[in-house]
């Protein structure tokens, strides 16, 4: 069972991450980030990095990662203008990320309540993949596409 992602081993273990390899971290608001997170890690199979704990229950800053790639989430920031899709009109963006097994990761999700929109399926560019919705609107692709593989193969 995932531990509750502000408890003090996991506040204190920041230290100790170890630094990310990625040139790029999305920051992902939630109205709560705590619920989210949670969701995230069963849902997604991502693992808790580190957790900051904001005020009145909030969280300030975490850490999560899925192989070698790392998100922030946060609870929402309204007076910066960082809001939860759900305070938007639409959405704007799609969180791309890749896994090795699709239909694992695919099944995973379901069960855990992901709203799947896009179906589980093979492109004609050579991967597996499916979309789906987290529990404030975000909207993730998961599948085994690698940037430029295909393009860089010829098409192949």
């Amino acid at each position: 069972m995932p531990q509750d992602p502000t408890s003090e081993t996991e506040t204190v273990a920041k230290a100790r991450v170890t630094p990310a390899v990625s040139e790029i971290y999305p920051c992902l608001f939630y109205r709560d980030a705590r619920k989210a997170i949670e969701f995230l890690r069963n849902a997604f199979g991502f693992e808790q990095r580190m957790v900051v704990p904001g005020p009145d229950d909030t969280i300030a800053h975490s850490e999560l990662s899925l192989g070698t790639s790392v998100i922030m989430v946060s609870s929402t920031k309204p007076e910066k203008g960082w809001v939860s899709p759900r305070d938007l009109p639409a959405v704007n963006q799609l969180i791309c990320m890749y896994v090795d097994d699709v239909d694992a990761h695919h099944a995973r999700a379901r069960a855990a309540g992901a709203d799947i929109f896009g179906p589980l399926r093979d492109t004609d560019y050579g991967s597996r993949g499916y979309e789906c919705r987290d529990l404030e609107g975000n909207v993730w692709s998961f599948g085994n596409y690698r940037p430029g593989a295909y393009w860089e193969g010829g098409g192949k």
